[in-house]
């Protein structure tokens, strides 16, 4: 009960981190002076039993709620808002674009430290630096100690200091190493970096020598600083995209302005922070979910107050508040890792353009195999196309080639013939790269007597064989159960491995090259910090001659050894209910391929195929991925299918078999209530796994030639689901412009 009845007193509207389409009221505190109280700071509210954190949306003279019922804000949090008054009309944007509620969107764009209302202090943190007995040190002297070995070539590589964030982000046990370093007097503690150097310049190496169309890209990009425009950089693999972001950022920086820079992956983080870090002397900061609660909000706070200069970070680094803005970066556009598929679904691409707009500076999307939309936008004069066809310095483009494996004896997935180049390759001390999008050691475990298949009990899906570990588990829900040796069904049976993982494949490479370093990239085997770092430096010295991964060798990484690439498995993308699967095999296709001939030496890619005549392959191979871009969009326009209309998904799943179903027929009949046939609906349908993790799946399509027309719909429809009597016994979310209809 609120101790004051005042009917003129002050009402705080505030939002609150919860899956509800609503604001709530709040009295003001007592004694708060309200001029100094700005939309944007965080709150300490009472919430039920418990306390919660609140971000003000506006100050209101009246409630529709009795006044006497208002519970009063316990504290407020902020002086001042974290956020510019463009930060605010970002995140509202997104609520309404995304039909999402606001107190969730509001709590994205804070770092976990912040929404949990710590206060908002950077805390210092220690910086490592070599002593001049460290710099002048051979790490071939510490050939005995090679984790201390590794940690100091770590420091030689830089040329300035390291912190503990960026140091854990390496490699997690790099503690006692440092210490040891210390003793030896090879490292020293250094002071902590912070603040834009703006007394010294901001490079510190030259720039590379560009081509024309190299120097003709960033010319395009810099006429255009301090205006809002998008740039769509489509470079081949290896054309020198990153030198171009370079090279146009330093003009940024001597302009006194941030760049923010956005990557779809984690493991492409620490190879461009340290080119970033080679080449300039402002600070910088890095963002994304494998570091500390602490790290990232340090990297959120020094951007906001403008001590930092570039932000490194992943998807959700986007709504980093920036002091003083000039660029946007989104390197390899495409990745569908710029889409949130959980909780606030919205793009990071997407945003980025409605954010540079806001801040009236340009957003530069870079890739090898621009998203079809993107495409799309270039054809409608939204974005502006610069185009890098040749590769940079003296690497060619490698050849392509299809292998049809009809027929053909295979050994595990491997082909007499590819194995043949694989070992001329080799032979030439070479490196290959194979790639097999399908982790684990076989996808399906079935009894050769009775046709039995090892199935998930909670998802409609097989058990994936782990053999190392001894483990069948299921790669959607995550539930795991010891390796069974006879068949449950008939209790006779052999069991045999069906299909093709990463985890049998190298075990075969290691009976086929007994005496060849193999090294397997994939989730199970770089889960250790650090992990994957190690293997690249590996890879880059040499010392490993066979590299077999999965979708996280796509893209990014820079082999100059690696000469042959092969995708084993280029079939199993080329059937599905997705109308996006064939853009995503094509992208994938193109990006591996990329990995190959990055140097001086000519590349090869291999395909192994039982389709060698189907059209998207033989379009990639004869005419390029802009071909079958071109032929996709038009196909998709023919179908009436996105960027050619706008779609919205609502999935709901819930334990009862029936109810997903009963809720979307609702859901159907107030949509056809107020769509008056502007847009179509389609569904309700099963997902296309109708059970995961013990819960059924249904899910209803809203697709529209005109995005006014979806977004009217959508704007009348949520408030109402969300007061559907079969709402309170589904989960159910909506997906705007989903990038998959899984």
């Amino acid at each position: 009960m609120a101790k004051s009845q005042n009917r003129n007193e002050p009402i705080f509207r505030v939002a609150i981190a919860l899956p509800v389409y609503r604001l709530f009221d709040y009295l003001a505190p007592e004694h708060v002076e309200l001029i100094k109280v700005k939309p944007g700071i965080r709150l300490e509210v009472p919430f039920g039993k418990a306390k919660k954190i609140a971000f003000l949306v506006e100050c209101v003279q009246h409630s529709d709620i009795d006044i006497g019922k208002l519970k009063r804000v316990e504290r407020i949090l902020d002086e001042k808002p974290l956020l510019s008054a463009k930060d605010l009309t970002l995140l509202h944007w997104a609520g309404r674009y995304y039909h999402h509620p606001l107190g969730e969107v509001f709590s994205a764009a804070f770092p976990v430290a912040l929404r949990q209302g710590k206060p908002s202090v950077i805390q210092a943190e220690k910086r490592y630096a070599l002593t001049e007995l460290g710099k002048a040190t051979d790490s071939g002297q510490l050939k005995r100690s090679p984790k201390q070995k590794s940690v100091l070539e770590k420091f030689q590589a830089h040329q300035n200091s390291l912190s503990e964030a960026e140091l854990s982000a390496w490699n997690e046990n790099w503690r006692s190493s440092v210490k040891l370093l210390i003793d030896r007097q090879l490292l020293q503690l250094s002071v902590s970096e912070s603040g834009t150097h703006t007394a010294e310049p901001v490079v510190r190496n030259d720039a590379l020598h560009c081509n024309p169309q190299q120097q003709a890209a960033i010319d395009t990009v810099c006429e255009g600083l301090g205006q809002f425009g998008v740039f769509l950089l489509e470079g081949v693999t290896g054309s020198g995209k990153t030198e171009v972001y370079m090279q146009i950022i330093r003009t940024v920086l001597e302009r006194g302005q941030q760049v923010l820079v956005l990557l779809p992956e984690i493991t492409l983080t620490p190879q461009l922070e340290d080119r970033f870090r080679q080449r300039f002397t402002v600070s910088m900061a890095i963002s994304h979910s494998k570091l500390t609660d602490r790290q990232r909000a340090s990297a959120w706070l020094t951007m906001q107050r403008g001590e930092c200069s570039i932000l490194l970070g992943t998807r959700s680094a986007l709504f980093t508040p920036l002091k003083n803005p000039g660029l946007i970066i989104l390197d390899e556009e495409h990745d569908a890792s710029f889409k949130q598929q959980e909780g606030f679904r919205f793009s990071a691409r997407d945003v980025a353009v409605v954010r540079g707009k806001l801040l009236n500076i340009p957003v530069l999307l870079g890739s090898a195999t621009p998203a079809l939309e993107s495409l799309h936008n270039v054809d409608n004069k939204r974005y502006r196309l610069l185009h890098l066809p040749e590769r940079a310095g003296i690497a060619t483009a490698p050849v392509l080639q299809l292998l049809d494996i009809r027929n053909k004896r295979m050994q595990e997935g491997l082909s007499e013939a590819l194995v043949a180049q694989m070992r001329l390759t080799l032979a030439k001390n070479e490196q290959v790269l194979l790639f097999l999008n399908r982790r684990g050691f076989a996808p399906t475990l079935i009894c050769h007597g009775c046709g039995w298949v090892a199935r998930c009990r909670r998802c409609d899906a097989n058990l994936v064989i782990h053999y190392d570990e001894g483990i069948l588990r299921c790669h959607h829900c995550g539930q795991e159960q010891r390796l069974i040796r006879q068949c449950p069904a008939c209790k006779t049976g052999e069991l045999t491995p069906l299909g093709l993982g990463t985890e049998r494949v190298e075990k075969v490479l290691a009976e086929l090259f007994p005496d060849k370093s193999i090294v397997r990239l994939d989730r199970d085997s770089t889960q250790r910090k650090g992990s994957l770092e190690n293997y690249l430096q590996q890879i880059n010295r040499g010392e490993v001659d066979i590299i077999l991964g999965t979708q996280m060798l796509a893209k990014g990484h820079h082999f100059p050894n690696v000469t042959l690439v092969a995708i084993l498995d280029v079939d199993s993308g080329l059937f599905s209910i997705d109308f996006h699967a064939p853009e995503k095999l094509a992208q994938m296709i193109v990006q591996v391929s990329g990995r190959a001939g990055r140097a001086e030496k000519p590349g090869r890619v291999i395909m192994q195929t039982r389709q060698p005549e189907h059209p998207l392959l033989t379009t990639l191979i004869h005419q390029g991925y802009n071909s079958f871009a071109r032929t996709a969009l038009a196909e998709r326009k023919e179908a009436s299918l996105p960027p050619f209309s706008y779609q919205a998904l609502l999935r709901v799943q819930a334990q009862d078999a029936e109810m997903p179903k009963l809720f979307l027929q609702a859901v159907v009949e107030l949509a056809q209530e107020y769509s008056k046939g502007r847009t179509q609906i389609l569904g309700p349908v099963a997902a296309p796994m109708a059970r995961r993790a013990g819960l059924y799946r249904y899910q209803l399509l809203f697709q529209s030639g005109r995005r006014p027309e979806l977004h009217a719909l959508l704007d009348v429809l949520m408030p109402k689901i969300e007061k559907l009597k079969q709402a309170k016994k589904v989960r159910w979310s909506l997906d705007v412009d989903p990038v998959d209809l899984y």
